[in-house]
């Protein structure tokens, strides 16, 4: 089933960019790097199949991803 494979950080970083948040922003939120919070934002992004932020929230909220 759709997000079934992502990881714990990538469910948060999927809630974060649910919430609106930038890359910056869920940087410092997760207290790491602009970089690393635009590798999680890729991956998850590759696993939902999504081309855009828009649709991965738009997945997100469709699937019920961040009910668990």
């Amino acid at each position: 089933q759709l997000g079934h494979d992502l990881t714990e950080r990538e469910r948060d970083v999927l809630a974060l960019l649910v919430r609106g948040l930038t890359n910056q922003e869920i940087a410092q939120h997760l207290a790491v790097s602009a970089n690393t919070a635009k590798f999680h934002v890729s991956n998850v992004l590759a696993k939902l199949g999504a081309t855009s932020r828009t649709e991965a929230v738009a997945l997100a909220l469709e699937h019920h991803l961040l009910d668990r």
